[in-house]
């Protein structure tokens, strides 16, 4: 699939992400046809005839827009870091869907003195490369275990020591018996677009980008 030559692809992805983008596409003067939530429809037209929606999951937008399936797409920090940001631009930090990567570990695990005695951690994670600099950073020895869910298992069942996550409320570390012990860094969404693109349909594009810098203030 090409993004269309004389319009707009944007991918999003469903939830959080598309529910607070809705006010800035609105200040752009896009307004989507449907909702991905109650749709099963995953290429979604807005009001304007020149620009479409695709939903795709959020670890894949990047990758949409840098080989030009889509022309810009809104994508977490985290993901951008897991993905290298190879051929994207990225003008804005929107602001949204803000939460924080942190490491989290059972409660009664001192990972303080465990740190500061050298031991060797394992640490379960889909956050591979995040993870990877933050501790060779410090200079402490990891394991890196690849997960794809359910991150605050791993703990529990003795698979890993520790785990490096997203965090918001910390609601789920709580029901499952853990803390966060460090916050690696805050995360928000920011604003992606193909690089060709911005070239070729700078007249169409820029105005959507202006917008949302205007909506974000």
């Amino acid at each position: 699939m090409n993004a269309v030559n004389d319009g707009i692809t944007i991918a999003l992805s469903k939830g959080r992400i598309f529910e607070e983008t809705l006010p800035l596409l609105a200040a752009a003067g896009i307004v989507p046809d449907e909702n991905p939530e109650r749709s099963r429809k995953l290429i979604i037209g807005t009001n304007r005839p020149d620009v479409r929606v695709v939903i795709v999951r959020a670890s894949d937008t990047p990758t949409y827009v840098q080989y030009g399936a889509a022309d810009l797409g809104i994508a977490g920090k985290d993901v951008l870091i897991e993905h290298s940001g190879t051929g994207l631009y990225q003008p804005l930090d929107l602001g949204i869907a803000k939460c924080r990567m942190s490491v989290a570990a059972p409660v009664g695990f001192d990972y303080a003195r465990a740190v500061k005695s050298g031991a060797r951690l394992r640490i379960a994670t889909k956050y591979l490369n995040t993870a990877r600099e933050h501790f060779a950073a410090k200079g402490v020895h990891v394991d890196l275990i690849k997960l794809y869910g359910s991150m605050e298992l791993a703990p529990l069942v003795g698979l890993a020591d520790a785990i490096v996550d997203l965090v918001s409320t910390g609601g789920t570390l709580r029901a499952n018996n853990l803390v966060e012990v460090e916050e690696i860094m805050p995360i928000s969404s920011r604003l992606v677009v193909n690089q060709a693109a911005l070239k070729m349909k700078r007249e169409i594009l820029q105005p959507v980008i202006d917008a949302f810098a205007g909506a974000i203030g």
